[in-house]
């Protein structure tokens, strides 16, 4: 349970701090186009294009075409957020909260009702307008808002709802990787897509049964079925998860092993080699030696998967999520009038999120606990349960990403949908953040320090 306890203490830390770096990003985006004398670089700077050339080839093309900034950070940049989404949810499958099916079961029928009946609530109200296609923008969790809101209250929230929200947020991310895949692709490209599959299956193959441990190696292979997803007609974003299910998370050394090249090697310098270093930095080449060696058995004793996952934190994190939400979260409010906020697309996007997402979580949640299917989250009770069901509300990232792919660029229903999303999340995150405040004990949790 110590073990639990700490990737969830982790996660929450990483997510939280993710979710400040999104808010100054969303809020400096806000600002940029709608002040007259930024408008226009705002929009601009996203139409320029990018390049990875050499010769003829260009890595960032799409159907021959260069991509644009704006292309580029949502079907590449995103694509590696969604690479350490999969990483994720590989660890969790593996030895996290949804390795075991009774400790999973709970947050993964919190996220089917949440995914279920955001969905039908927007569909119920857009059905035969213009704005139909988007029924699936409020189906999905940000996991980096939603957690954030957590971290305001600190130990107060019992550990058994920050695992429940970070699973379900996780389940939610997988619900919206399999929208995308299927409902978000263009004429499929045959001879491309079985390229990809084939790199898949070696990839697959040099992780399971070969052993390869280079990380270079699903880098430069990644990104050629991320070249071939894009230009085959699927999202590139689905190979980034695909790709991420391919790394190994056994390491070549066992942890045991570790340790005893540490001792043997640390046995080494005497007690006298104390003074010695203790007036001079330099180390001779036999002690440099065995330096090297514990240096090397580290690198082999932390799995693949778990190096990457841990390395493209600060990445995702600090810079491509914010810088996402820098360049999609730009609402233009000139010409937009009041009723934009409680009609249309966006009065859709926040029933969904705020009614549909609480109303989904909280009633699957209490039908399959009262039918004692499954137990109530330690630390939990219906009115805390009913606060976690509300910040589930908060769709921010993956809801703008799949807004992006709804509807055409620049038009009036991305912009009004962009705005429902930020109200919805917004009205979502204050609810859930009030009730928790008025439902948690006063005193701090102990999660077992």
């Amino acid at each position: 349970m110590s073990e639990v306890m700490y990737t969830a203490r982790k996660t929450l830390k990483n997510l939280a701090s993710g979710g400040n770096m999104l808010m100054i990003a969303t809020v400096l985006a806000l600002i940029a186009v709608n002040l007259p004398a930024t408008h226009d670089l705002y929009t601009w700077l996203w139409t320029n294009e990018v390049r990875l050339q050499i010769g003829d080839f260009n890595l960032f093309s799409h159907m021959g075409h260069p991509m644009s900034l704006a292309s580029f950070i949502n079907d590449a940049l995103m694509a590696i957020f969604f690479f350490s989404v999969g990483l994720e949810i590989k660890r969790e499958v593996l030895v996290g909260e949804l390795s075991s099916f009774r400790k999973a079961l709970l947050p993964i029928i919190g996220a089917c009702g949440g995914m279920i009946v955001p969905v039908v609530i927007y569909f119920l109200l857009a059905q035969g307008t213009d704005y139909q296609g988007g029924m699936a923008i409020p189906m999905a969790t940000d996991i980096a808002f939603s957690l954030g809101v957590l971290s305001m209250l600190g130990k107060r929230v019992p550990i058994g709802l920050k695992i429940f929200l970070t699973t379900l947020a996780v389940v939610d991310d997988i619900g919206g990787i399999l929208v995308i895949a299927i409902f978000y692709t263009s004429e499929i490209s045959f001879g491309m897509l079985i390229a990809a599959a084939v790199i898949l299956a070696f990839l697959a193959l040099g992780g399971a049964w070969m052993k390869i441990q280079s990380k270079m190696f699903y880098i430069v292979f990644g990104a050629a079925v991320w070249f071939l997803f894009l230009n085959a007609g699927i999202h590139p974003t689905i190979a980034g998860v695909l790709v991420a299910f391919c790394i190994p998370a056994v390491p070549v050394n066992a942890p045991a092993g570790f340790i005893r090249t540490i001792r043997e090697n640390i046995s080494h310098f005497a007690k006298e080699d104390d003074e010695v270093l203790e007036t001079r930095s330099i180390l001779s080449h036999t002690q440099m030696d065995w330096l090297k060696r514990i240096e090397s058995a580290s690198d082999k004793v932390i799995s693949p998967l778990q190096d990457l996952e841990d390395s493209l934190h600060p990445l995702v994190n600090y810079f491509i999520l914010p810088l996402f939400a820098f360049a999609n979260a730009g609402i233009w409010f000139n010409g937009m009038t009041l009723s934009d906020a409680y009609a249309g697309v966006s009065l859709a996007i926040i029933c969904g999120l705020v009614l549909g997402k609480f109303l989904g979580i909280f009633s699957f949640s209490w039908f399959f606990i009262k039918t004692k299917v499954v137990p109530m989250p330690e630390g939990g009770n219906w009115a805390r349960m009913a606060a976690v069901s509300m910040l589930g509300g908060i769709g921010f990232t993956v809801s703008i990403f799949i807004a992006t792919l709804s509807f055409p660029e620049g038009s009036k229903l991305l912009n009004d949908s962009k705005l429902g999303i930020l109200l919805g999340s917004i009205i979502a995150g204050i609810l859930g953040y009030l009730l928790l405040r008025l439902t948690l004990p006063k005193e701090v949790q102990d999660d077992g320090d």
